[in-house]
């Protein structure tokens, strides 16, 4: 069954669909906004003076890199 032809979507409109979506998937292979070195939040500086900066991502055992939660938010 054959739709009229002001019912169905125009090649140009699915053509720029296509194409933003290529565009949006391909934003995701820039580099990271903040490299690990930046300071994240005030607080960083402050415990890098003192000694007590946690590193942000730390290796585990079996080589994989892991947020190093436990020791950025353990207390001081």
């Amino acid at each position: 069954m054959n739709r009229p032809a002001h019912t169905r979507p125009a090649r140009g409109a699915r053509a720029i669909a296509v194409l933003t979506g290529a565009a949006l998937l391909a934003g995701g292979c820039s580099k990271p906004l903040l490299s690990p070195k930046d300071e994240r939040t005030p607080f960083d500086r402050y415990d890098a003076v003192r000694n007590q900066f946690a590193q942000q991502q730390i290796e585990d055992e079996f080589g994989q890199i892991k947020p190093n939660l436990r020791a950025r938010l353990a207390p001081r």
